[in-house]
């Protein structure tokens, strides 16, 4: 027999390739052949580890056994010596080289850690010798069919969820480990039969045949080797004996040695008891047919990875480029002579974006309805522990949930469980501020007292008219206050929150068919918002300035309205100068003659005087005599009442109009011009120098993974040429 793991060309190839990128770029997880070892506990899977290794050792796993992944890489190394072990280091994740005594500590040391419990994180062994398969064996904890307490059985049953999470990843060819007993006991095999039913990936290693050489006879043989019909014929088996020695004591003979002689007994064994050398299944008898068939199947798996492997080198290079590509550029545009100017116009950018987003734009990331939105902004607050804005539209709700449950199912606002963010989601807005406007009423009741002070005297005569002013002025207004804070401190937090969905828009027009749409700046902005802090920080802080500034204004703006509104509500209330239309047929529309505008303007300014006319004559209707005092006070109350409903109606109609003239609208034509202004710090330009410096060594480190990854294509397409020009 060729010695073990004697390799063709083909794994010479994918060995190389294989060390390269686990070593040099530090990717673990690639698309190459791997085997799991699975069976019960001490069936003899350490046995074959170490057969498979060409040695003997010991992984000492504590009393409780292993419970952890151990990722046995085998490296064929032909004319070798001794044979070299290493461990990966779990932080660094390279490889580092240990005396065989320290590594089986070190496996100890990993699997005493998970306690009473596993991990899914593996503990990576590689072993480079001659007497090597060149293959990855993935040695899982053995089930347990016996647990003394309830504590080990719940690490049984652990460890069955975390051997059959590897059980069902197709990628991996299943080592099913027996006792060379009856096949219709063997219950791993039949763990193997739920996830792998035609046994494709299956390969039953039957062991301890020794021990049955006595039952075996020249009648019973062929059958016992089919399994009495209990293994199917698709089923890859084998039966052999590993070396054993009495416990306790030292190997008698060299491991190697004492491996070929237990394999010859074998063979030797079987034939005597009638299994003919012709014989189908006599090439699945003793430890060298075994490891025959896995020096094919190997090279068959990895013949089946090379297309695969190429795939993935590709795109690890495509990713490898662009990141480079990411690099350089932020490298570039970190420059101290440049930053300044680089920062600012990321945030110009950033402030055009809004404006798309605003308009509308699809498959935007992150969305969220209207019972998400509320809940967040009053989270938010309550972090914040705001006081200066009514947080519910009325006290007659019995909390947030009662609000939501009010817009959902009574007023049912359009869209309020759809997930949108931009200009949908200020226009749903809207019309949420819109309704808690119209909750506020005048938070005291009126009293006679209140009437009579507010009258008073004065050198010129006092009117009912101004009664009802010094009244709204003093009741009316602070509840209308404390709703327009929270129209604009809603309208502050949704531009706040439409940060993320700006970026993504940015950075998502890289490639895309709109992208010549926009201006090419935005993905190369964005990029450098994401990766840069510094640039991200400068741009964020600016946009928060930004809405809080134009919340101060959007304030002061409304309440400079609303104190000349109470100071003189009869000018706020004056109807609007429309004039219904003689038809409603357009075609029959044409421009006004000079006599018809002369004779419009008069109507229009009369019906003006609508509302202000009604009021009026409440007011006259309104007793001035002290004897009448009682009912003046009435109709004084019920006027301030109407006069305040009339206000809030004009505000509430009107609140979207005041949000976009006052907030919207100057907040996002500034934008720009505050981006433009960003200054930097010192300690800004500090942590650009740094970061530049930082780097110089990714940018060598992206280079030099490159050119690994290079070489690896190179590697496996002339690999791949040569084999194809074979006649």
């Amino acid at each position: 027999m060729s010695p073990v793991g004697a390799k063709t060309e083909l794994l010479n190839v994918l060995g190389d390739v294989k060390a390269r990128v686990q070593d040099k770029l530090g990717i673990v997880d690639f698309p190459m052949p791997q085997f799991i070892l699975i069976g019960k506990q001490s069936v003899g899977k350490s046995r074959l580890i170490e057969a498979l290794a060409g040695e003997c050792f010991n992984f000492i796993s504590g009393t409780l056994g292993s419970r952890r992944p151990t990722v046995l890489e085998f490296r064929h190394a032909p004319g070798s010596g001794s044979s070299r072990w290493y461990v990966r280091d779990r932080t660094t994740n390279h490889w580092q080289e240990h005396p065989i005594d320290q590594v089986m500590t070190i496996v100890g040391n990993a699997h005493e850690e998970c306690g009473e419990s596993v991990s899914h994180e593996p503990i990576y062994v590689r072993i480079e010798s001659s007497g090597c398969v060149d293959m990855q064996i993935v040695d899982l904890p053995g089930f347990r069919d016996y647990a003394s307490d309830s504590g080990k059985q719940q690490l049984s049953d652990k460890i069955s969820e975390l051997v059959h999470g590897f059980m069902r990843d197709k990628r991996n060819v299943m080592l099913c480990v027996e006792q060379a007993g009856d096949a219709a006991t063997m219950s791993t095999l039949a763990r193997c039969r739920k996830v792998d039913p035609d046994f494709k990936r299956t390969i039953l290693i039957r062991n301890k045949l020794d021990k049955y050489y006595s039952d075996l006879t020249p009648d019973n043989v062929s059958k016992w080797v089919e399994g009495y019909g209990d293994l199917p014929e698709t089923l890859i088996r084998f039966a052999l004996t590993l070396p054993w020695w009495k416990e306790g004591s030292p190997c008698p003979k060299p491991f190697n040695q004492l491996k070929d002689e237990m394999n010859t007994n074998d063979l030797k064994e079987m034939t005597s008891k009638g299994l003919s050398s012709r014989s189908r299944y006599i090439n699945t008898i003793g430890f060298n047919n075994f490891v025959s068939f896995m020096e094919q199947k190997i090279e068959l798996l990895f013949k089946e990875a090379i297309d695969p492997v190429l795939t993935n080198l590709k795109d690890l290079k495509s990713t490898a480029q662009n990141q480079k590509k990411d690099l350089d550029t932020e490298f570039n545009d970190t420059d101290p002579h440049r930053i300044l100017s680089t920062t600012r116009d990321c945030g110009i950018s950033f402030a055009t974006a809004l404006t798309h987003v605003m308009e509308g734009v699809l498959d935007l990331q992150p969305v969220m309805n209207l019972d998400e939105e509320l809940r967040a902004f009053h989270a938010y607050h309550q972090v914040l522990g705001s006081t200066h804005l009514s947080m519910l539209p009325s006290e007659d709700f019995c909390g947030l949930n009662d609000y939501i449950d009010y817009l959902r199912n009574e007023i049912r606002i359009g869209a309020f469980d759809v997930e949108v963010n931009g200009g949908a989601q200020f226009r749903r807005l809207m019309m949420e501020v819109e309704i808690f406007l119209r909750f506020s009423e005048i938070a005291v009741e009126i009293k006679k007292r209140d009437v009579i002070q507010a009258r008073g005297v004065s050198m010129s005569s006092l009117t009912w008219r101004d009664v009802v002013v010094k009244l709204l002025s003093h009741e009316a207004k602070l509840p209308l206050q404390r709703r327009i804070a929270y129209v604009g401190e809603r309208i502050k937090w949704f531009f706040e929150n439409q940060k993320d969905a700006v970026l993504e828009f940015m950075e998502k027009l890289e490639h895309s068919p709109s992208s010549n749409l926009f201006s090419p700046l935005y993905p190369r902005h964005a990029k450098l918002i994401k990766q840069n802090a510094m640039i991200k920080h400068a741009v964020w802080e600016t946009f928060d300035k930004a809405c809080a500034r134009q919340l101060r204004q959007f304030v002061d703006l409304f309440e400079n309205m609303l104190t000349s509104t109470f100071s003189n509500p009869w000018v706020f209330l004056k109807a609007a100068t429309t004039i219904p239309a003689a038809s409603e047929d357009l075609s029959e529309a044409m421009l006004p003659s000079f006599d018809d505008t002369k004779g419009r303007i008069p109507k229009e300014i009369e019906s003006r005087s609508g509302m202000e006319a009604t009021l009026s004559r409440w007011l006259t209707d309104i007793p001035t005599e002290p004897h009448e005092i009682d009912q003046a006070v009435d109709l004084v109350q019920i006027l301030v009442l109407k006069t305040y409903s009339f206000i809030r109606s004009q505000v509430c109609d009107q609140v979207e109009l005041f949000s976009e003239s006052f907030f919207k609208l100057p907040m996002m034509r500034r934008l720009e011009e505050d981006m433009a202004l960003i200054e930097l710090t010192a300690e800004d330009k500090a942590n650009y120098e740094a970061r530049r410096e930082r780097l110089v060594p990714e940018i060598k480190m992206a280079d030099a993974s490159l050119l690994e990854i290079d070489w690896c294509i190179d590697r496996l397409q002339g690999f791949k040429l040569k084999c194809d020009a074979r006649p």
